[in-house]
């Protein structure tokens, strides 16, 4: 697998792709992920066209158990984001 793209080199590709500096382009992705975090944190969803789309899950409370010990324990009702990746992407991966 190989490793994944770090924010300076996504910075760079996009600036890059978008033809113009990485000062304007690290303000674009900053700005993109600012959108995002402030949709699903309110329970939203952002779908990011032919790539997915990034949404909020509720989990109900349930029992789990500690793998160390085995102990069951009562996990309290949480919120998990979740993304459901786009059949385009899938497709250009896949063939």
């Amino acid at each position: 697998m190989a490793k994944p793209m770090t924010k300076t080199q996504l910075v760079a590709a996009l600036a890059e792709e978008m033809g113009t500096d990485k000062k304007s382009a690290g303000t674009a992705l900053d700005a993109i992920t600012t959108l995002i975090t402030r949709e699903v944190s309110a329970g939203g969803a952002v779908t990011l066209p032919g790539v997915g789309k990034i949404y909020c899950r509720e989990r109900p409370e349930r029992m789990v158990r500690n793998p160390a010990t085995g102990e069951q324990i009562k996990k309290d009702a949480d919120k998990v984001v979740k993304m459901t990746i786009a059949k385009a992407l899938k497709d250009s991966v896949n063939g």
